[in-house]
């Protein structure tokens, strides 16, 4: 964006883009469910045992926080390649 050309700057801006996608469709998790609608990996949510319709209920089950939780986690391992 500043006409940096560096192919580790571009790694870094990669990773911080794909926390950043990560924590927007956290945050609007309960926005979406109050809309009947949820976009989390379903194959974390069966993972854990949590159903859409956990979410769309607003559950807050401990199989729900895990659900975020492992999402959330990998939200961080990428700000971590970052650091």
């Amino acid at each position: 964006i500043l006409g940096v050309r560096d192919i580790h700057a571009d790694h870094a801006a990669s990773h911080i883009g794909k926390a950043q996608g990560i924590v927007t469709c956290l945050r609007a998790t309960p926005y979406h469910s109050t809309r009947q609608k949820v976009f989390l990996p379903m194959d974390i949510c069966m993972l854990h045992g949590a159903s859409q319709e956990d979410f769309i209920r607003g559950k807050q089950d401990q199989n729900v926080r895990d659900v975020i939780y492992d999402i959330a986690s990998q939200a961080h391992i990428h700000l971590e390649h970052v650091r």
